[in-house]
C-alpha cells in the first residue's frame, strides 16, 4: 500500500480555487490524483495506470449517483413505441424505467410493466412481447459534461474518497474526504430542492440511502 501524501488540503476547497469554468473529466481525474500526491496529467490517455484508476472509478461513481434519480437525468411521461416483434425497446443509456406515474396513478392493479435490460418486460403475461407503445418515467446516464457542476463536484470528491481508500487507505485523509463529500452532497440536494421536482422515482428515501453511503463503499 502506498504511503499517503503528507499534508492535506480539503478537496472541496481545492475544487473551489482551482476550477472557475465547470469541471471536466480531465479536471476531475486530476482533482483525484492530487489526493494521492500524484501530478496531473495532460490527457485522459496519459497512460499513467493511477490515471486510468481514477478515471474507472469516477465512471463507476457518476453511473451510481445518477442512477437515484434526480431533476437534471429524469424525464416523466417518455413515450417509447412498439418494434416489429412487439418489444419496447430502451435507449443505451437508459438507468432506470418504469411505467410513467402519470398512468399508474389512475390504475388499481400492481404494475405489471418493468425494465429487464434494455426492454420492458410484462411480469403478468411473462413475455417482452408487450405490442404496444408505454409512457414510462425514465431516468438516463448522462455524459460528465452534461450534469450540472454540482453534481460533477460531488461524483468526483465522493470518487476521489474512494480512489485514495484502495490506493493509499489512509484514515486520516478518508475522514477529510467524508467531510468534504457530506458538504458536497448537500449542496446537490440544495439544488435539487430548489428546482422543485426532485426526482421522478422519490419515495423519501433517495437521500438517506446517499447519506448512508457516505464512508460506506
Amino acid at each position: 500500500m502506498r504511503a499517503p501524501p503528507s499534508g492535506g488540503v480539503s478537496l472541496y476547497f481545492f475544487i473551489e480555487v482551482n476550477m472557475t469554468t465547470p469541471t471536466t473529466q480531465l479536471q476531475a481525474v486530476n482533482s483525484m490524483l492530487s489526493t494521492i500526491g500524484e501530478a496531473p496529467v495532460n490527457s485522459l490517455s496519459s497512460g499513467l495506470v493511477d490515471a486510468e484508476t481514477a478515471e474507472t472509478v469516477l465512471n463507476e461513481v457518476s453511473r451510481d449517483v445518477q442512477s437515484f434519480g434526480w431533476n437534471f437525468n429524469s424525464e416523466p411521461d417518455v413515450i417509447r413505441g412498439k418494434d416489429t416483434d412487439g418489444r419496447v425497446e430502451l435507449t443505451d443509456n437508459t438507468l432506470r424505467a418504469d411505467l410513467a406515474s402519470s398512468v399508474n396513478k389512475y390504475r388499481s392493479n400492481k404494475n405489471e410493466y418493468v425494465q429487464r435490460g434494455l426492454y420492458m418486460y410484462d411480469k403478468v403475461q411473462h413475455t417482452y412481447n408487450i405490442n404496444k407503445e408505454l409512457k414510462l418515467d425514465i431516468v438516463y446516464m448522462l455524459d460528465f459534461t452534461l450534469i450540472p457542476e454540482v453534481a460533477r463536484r460531488y461524483i468526483t470528491i465522493k470518487a476521489a474518497r474512494l480512489f485514495q481508500e484502495r490506493v493509499v487507505g489512509s484514515d486520516n485523509l478518508s475522514a477529510m474526504n467524508r467531510a468534504d463529500e457530506q458538504q458536497a452532497l448537500f449542496a446537490l440536494k440544495e439544488m435539487e430542492s430548489e428546482n422543485g421536482d426532485y426526482n421522478i422515482f422519490d419515495d423519501g428515501g433517495t437521500y438517506s440511502v446517499l447519506d448512508r453511503s457516505i464512508g460506506h463503499r
